[in-house]
This record gives C-alpha cells, sequence and structure tokens, in this order.
C-alpha cells in the first residue's frame, strides 16, 4: 500500500532561473540534480525535510513534443497551467515581509481564513505558492 508523497512536480521554462528562486528567496536545498541526457532532473526540498521534494521539470521531451512544451510554457505565463504548491510557516506576517524584501510576487497580502493566515505569491514563471500560519489546537 502506498505510504506517502516524496516528490511533487512543477513545470519551470528555465531551470536555474528557478534554482535561483527556490533556494536563494525561499529557502529550499538541492536535493538532486542530475543530466539524464535530454532531461535535467531537479529536485528541491525544504531543510530538514528530504523525504519531501519539489521536481523543477522542464517542458520538454522526453516527457513531451516541443509543440506541448510551447503549449505549457505559455500556460505557465499566465498562471493556468495548474503549478500549486503551499506551505506552512511559524509567522505569516514576518515570512510575508521576509520574502517581499528579497523581491519576490506577493499576489495576495496575509489573510485571517477559519484554518489561519495565508498569503499568495507567484513564482517567477507563474506556479501559484501559498504560504499559511496554521492555527493551533
Amino acid at each position: 500500500m502506498l505510504t506517502a508523497i516524496t516528490i511533487t512536480q512543477i513545470y519551470v521554462p528555465d531551470q536555474d532561473q528557478a534554482l535561483d528562486f527556490y533556494v536563494g528567496k525561499l529557502g529550499f536545498e538541492v536535493q538532486s540534480d542530475m543530466d539524464f541526457g535530454p532531461m535535467r532532473w531537479l529536485t528541491v526540498n525544504l531543510p530538514g525535510q528530504p523525504d519531501r521534494a519539489v521536481l523543477l521539470e522542464k517542458p520538454g521531451p522526453p516527457s513531451m513534443s516541443d509543440e506541448s512544451a510551447a503549449q505549457v510554457r505559455d500556460a505557465i505565463s499566465k498562471g493556468v497551467a495548474g503549478g500549486h504548491l503551499f506551505f506552512a510557516c511559524d509567522d505569516a506576517h514576518k515570512t510575508h515581509a521576509e520574502l517581499k524584501a528579497k523581491g519576490v510576487e506577493i499576489t495576495e497580502e496575509p489573510v485571517d481564513q477559519p484554518y489561519g493566515i495565508d498569503f499568495g505569491l507567484r513564482d517567477p514563471f507563474g506556479n501559484h505558492i501559498r504560504i499559511a500560519q496554521m492555527k493551533q489546537g
């Protein structure tokens, strides 16, 4: 039977720019960076969570044709590719301020929700990210 989700995938048109954002701005660590000929396998994880990684996948061969990859890149840039990541933090207002100071594109300011405080942002390509400070108890 299944026991865990280990890798989540999002499309990123430029893997080096994705590294700069996810590692340099959000604080992820590089888990693996391997060249498999037609593709680069690039995963990142939050410090202390090596069992949960994000695959930063460049759309293209071998998983799709060049034509399909162009359509995926267009959908990503419009924010309609379905790439969503959800993260937790200890202090939403502090995390929001830190990310804003690093030049991260904030799409929604911190908002009180029934489950806690959350806010939204986008990566440099258009993928949606939500960060939440969950209510205790």
